[in-house]
C-alpha cells in the first residue's frame, strides 16, 4: 500500500456519499441488459466499446449518447424512454448488493451521517435501498433535479449537495465511487474519492485517492470498524 493510500484509511471523515448504481448496488449489469434490449427493440446494435463510454451516465445522457452512437438523433426520446423501462423492470425483479456494501454500511451507520449520491432516478434509487435492506441507514439520497438545479454526474451537484445536508464541508466528506464519471463529480465538489471495483485505464483514476477491488476488502473494513476510525462529529444529545 502506498503512503497515498495509507493516509486515506487513517483518515476520519465526518460524513460519506456512496454512489448507488455499481457501488452499493449490482446495478450495471441491468443496465447493460436494458440498453441490449432498448437497442433490439429498435433493430440497432449497440457499438463496439459503448458499455464503458456509458459507465456512470445519467439515464438522459445514455438515453441521447445510444443514438447518438447509431447515427439517429430522432430516436433520442424513444431510447431514452424505453432504456428506463426495461431497466426498472429488471432491478425490481432481481435487486442485489454489491460484495461487502450491506455489512460496510451498517458498520459505518450511527457512527456517523451516510448519504447517497446519484445519477439514478430517486424511484430507483429508494427502491433499490428498501429492497436491500439498507434504506434505514441513510439520511440523505440525492439525485439530478433540474426543478432545484442539481445536474447529473459528472458534474458536482450531486456530492455537493449531499455534504451540505450532511452539514460537513466537501472536504471533510468521502465519496465512495466505482465509476470515472463519479469519481470527478465528487472531486470536483471537493470530497476525497474512494475508488471501487477494477481500476479503470488512463489518466481519470487517478482522481481517486485510493482504488480497492471490492467494499469487503480487508482493509477497508478494519477501517471501518477500528474505534479510531471514521467518527464524524458527535450529534447534540
Amino acid at each position: 500500500m502506498s503512503a497515498t493510500d495509507d493516509h486515506l484509511l487513517n483518515w476520519s471523515p465526518e460524513a460519506v456519499v456512496f454512489d448507488c448504481d455499481g457501488t452499493l448496488m449490482d446495478s450495471e449489469r441491468h443496465w447493460q441488459e436494458a440498453r441490449s434490449l432498448a437497442f433490439r427493440e429498435h433493430g440497432l446494435q449497440p457499438p463496439p466499446g459503448f458499455a464503458e463510454q456509458a459507465l456512470g451516465l445519467h439515464y438522459e445522457d445514455c438515453g441521447r449518447l445510444m443514438a447518438q452512437s447509431v447515427h439517429k438523433p430522432e430516436l433520442i426520446e424513444d431510447l431514452t424512454a424505453a432504456l428506463l423501462d426495461h431497466f426498472l423492470a429488471l432491478v425490481t425483479e432481481e435487486p442485489v448488493t454489491m460484495p461487502g456494501a450491506a455489512r460496510l454500511v451498517r458498520l459505518l451507520s450511527g457512527r456517523l451521517p451516510l448519504a447517497v449520491a446519484s445519477n439514478c432516478p430517486r424511484v430507483v434509487v429508494e427502491g433499490s435501498l428498501e429492497r436491500a435492506g439498507l434504506s434505514a441507514h441513510f439520511r440523505y439520497i440525492v439525485v439530478p433535479d433540474p426543478g432545484d438545479r442539481v445536474r447529473p454526474k459528472p458534474h458536482p451537484d450531486v456530492y455537493a449537495v449531499a455534504a451540505r445536508l450532511c452539514g460537513v464541508p466537501p472536504h471533510r466528506a468521502l465519496a465512495v465511487e466505482d465509476s470515472l464519471t463519479g469519481v470527478e463529480a465528487a472531486r470536483r465538489a471537493g470530497l476525497r474519492v474512494l475508488g471501487v471495483g477494477p481500476q479503470p485505464p488512463g489518466d481519470g483514476a487517478t482522481g481517486a485517492d485510493l482504488w480497492i477491488p471490492a467494499l469487503d476488502a480487508p482493509e477497508l473494513l478494519a477501517w471501518a470498524q477500528a474505534p479510531d476510525g471514521p467518527r464524524g462529529r458527535q450529534e447534540p444529545g
